[in-house]
């Protein structure tokens, strides 16, 4: 994984009606596969996920597994073996980010998938507030794993946070860390998504979709490279870089990803939404409490209220 150097960037003071609540946190991504059985057992063996769904394949709509921890859903992968890769330099999903309660769940799953995919590991690094490793999954989708530090360990100066890239000594990581139990998952705590990292065209653009239209804040930019937006002080609930898509229009429909979900608290803050987008000129649907709509790029988004999550699952 490539180091960067991250500025960090003060939170803007939007009037509360402009922003996401404080409470907002990132849904399963659903991620469109040719090989289900192959891909369902890098997350179920591998990221050691719990296949909580499955669906055959039917009039109305593709075979799907859902996979998650303690219930809540992370990846849902839908079977459309129709569809081709996207090119190198498309839009859509750098990495889906699944962060752990503990690091020791996290040392398991990271020990897990080098056992058993041991190509798939890319890099690790210590972002100072996290702890990270990086793979792709058999079809190519990035995936990270991680820990958050406390937060009363995340440095703010000024109203910026501190994040950065060190080098992560995963065997050290793996001694220190890795016990028995978790490996089993008779130790096993929670995991959800944390963040969820995009390719874009433009930064611009970027920052005009998620922040002034959908109401993220940025906590940290890469100048020409990156752009790092959260809702609540968190250090990253999405992230949009342009390494290698610098350009690039509309995405195809096409293998990868399929869907981002964020989750807001109530169903006033989806309210508070729904009018935003409508005042911005965003065209959005509506799935019982929760909102459909593209951003700049094709990549569809869905928020849907806290308690609504679960829908995902049937």
């Amino acid at each position: 994984m490539t180091t960067h150097n991250i500025t960090p960037t003060r939170l803007s003071r939007r009037p509360d009606s402009e922003l996401l609540a404080t409470d907002t946190g990132m849904g399963a991504v659903t991620l469109r596969v040719a090989d289900l059985d192959t891909e369902t057992v890098f997350y179920r063996d591998g990221v050691l996920l719990t296949v909580l769904d499955e669906h055959p394949g039917d009039a109305e709509g593709p075979a799907r597994v859902v996979l998650g921890r303690l219930g809540v859903p992370i990846v849902i992968l839908e079977h459309t073996p129709e569809l081709r890769h996207a090119g190198p330099h498309d839009a859509g999903l750098y990495h889906v980010a699944v962060v752990f309660e503990r690091q020791e769940d996290l040392a398991a799953a990271v020990f897990s998938i080098a056992a058993r995919h041991p190509r798939a590991f890319t890099g690790s690094s210590d972002h100072i507030v996290s702890q990270a490793f990086y793979f792709t999954d058999p079809e190519g989708n990035g995936v990270e794993l991680y820990w958050d530090r406390d937060r009363t360990e995340w440095s703010w100066i000024d109203g910026h946070i501190k994040m950065g890239g060190s080098y992560l000594d995963p065997n050290r990581f793996l001694d220190e860390h890795l016990d028995q139990a978790a490996l089993t998952g008779a130790g096993s705590v929670g995991a959800k998504v944390g963040h969820v990292h995009l390719s874009v065209g433009d930064l611009d653009s970027a920052r005009q979709f998620y922040v002034d239209r959908l109401g993220f804040e940025i906590v940290a930019e890469m100048p020409g490279q990156g752009l790092f937006v959260s809702a609540g002080g968190y250090h990253h609930h999405m992230a949009m870089n342009i390494w290698n898509s610098r350009g690039t229009g509309r995405r195809q429909t096409t293998l990868g990803l399929g869907l981002v979900r964020i989750n807001v608290p109530t169903t006033d803050n989806l309210g508070e939404l729904d009018e935003r987008l409508h005042y911005h000129g965003i065209t959005s649907g509506h799935d019982n409490d929760a909102l459909l709509f593209d951003d700049p790029w094709g990549n569809a988004v869905e928020v849907a209220t806290t308690t609504s999550q679960g829908a995902a699952l049937s």
